[in-house]
């Protein structure tokens, strides 16, 4: 089964266009499954329905949490789904297998002083400096993943319209700048990414100390130097920014389905976490205020 393993791993990068989290993940799973099952001298192919419960319900067993033993099932619906695509086997056995209900914690958010407190971290007295602030007032801008950010090329930013183009899971958008992230931005493209890279050919947009393209444990410690350095009790990171660039839209009048289109989320319940969020928020500041709550 390790070719058909490898074959799926290619469906997952080409057809589906997953990210390299999405597809380490699902391959993570998939090989469990496939030694769970190699333990019980069960083949992939000759896998049944009861078989992929008791899998699950071995995972509850042995501590791990909702949302992992409901990822690890949808890593294997996946899996033999694409097996059943190319004729490999005649059923799903993960078919009709329900995951344990995940209480979904709601996102936690910055409140916009903590926004401005954050930002304004960076020093700009140095490249690092400059380049940091640039990065973070464009995650903070945009919205976008910390993988979208660190895979940014030049030419996907266009300061001229205030616009920055993102290509991800197959699809492109196109998302505004407010004019701190362009002045920002403006100074670390014109003056200080020159200085940083040491090839003309180099592409990325964010480039590390050594003129090489960011990494995301790079971006990681950065973040954390930084909440580090605010003294914000918040646990920060890249997605932090992310749920509150979305929660601070909508409550400022934003619509979900524009939030949505700029966010990249292919489906709209992942966007009305937000509104949850604002909800939430409403009913604390009713408890507080209110004289006879």
């Amino acid at each position: 089964m390790s070719d058909w393993v490898q074959a799926y791993e290619v469906y997952l990068k080409t057809e589906k266009h997953a990210s390299a989290n999405t597809v380490s993940s699902y391959l993570r799973d998939v090989h469990q499954f496939a030694a769970a099952m190699e333990d019980r001298d069960i083949g992939l192919t000759d896998a049944l329905p009861q078989d992929v419960e008791a899998y699950t319900e071995s995972l509850t067993r042995r501590g791990k949490s909702p949302a992992t033993v409901t990822r690890s099932l949808a890593s294997i619906k996946s899996f033999y789904q694409y097996l059943l695509s190319r004729g490999v086997v005649d059923q799903n056995p993960a078919k009709g297998i329900s995951p344990a209900k995940v209480e979904r914690k709601l996102p936690q958010v910055l409140t916009g002083k903590e926004v401005e407190l954050f930002l304004e971290q960076p020093e700009c007295t140095d490249l690092k400096g400059y380049r940091d602030r640039a990065m973070l007032e464009l995650l903070y801008a945009t919205g976008i993943r910390v993988s979208e950010l660190i895979g940014l090329d030049v030419d996907d930013l266009n300061l001229p319209g205030g616009v920055l183009k993102c290509f991800s899971k197959g699809r492109e958008r196109v998302i505004p700048l407010y004019p701190a992230a362009i002045r920002a931005l403006n100074e670390y493209v014109h003056t200080v990414r020159p200085q940083l890279v040491e090839s003309e050919d180099e592409t990325a947009l964010f480039v590390n100390m050594n003129g090489e393209r960011m990494s995301r444990q790079g971006f990681w410690k950065l973040i954390k130097h930084y909440q580090e350095k605010a003294g914000i009790q918040k646990d920060i990171t890249p997605h932090t920014l992310r749920h509150s660039f979305a929660a601070h839209l909508l409550e400022n009048g934003a619509d979900l389905r524009s939030i949505q289109e700029m966010m990249g989320h292919a489906d709209i319940s992942s966007t009305q976490v937000y509104s949850r969020l604002l909800n939430q928020k409403i009913k604390d500041v009713y408890k507080r205020a209110h004289p006879r709550a």
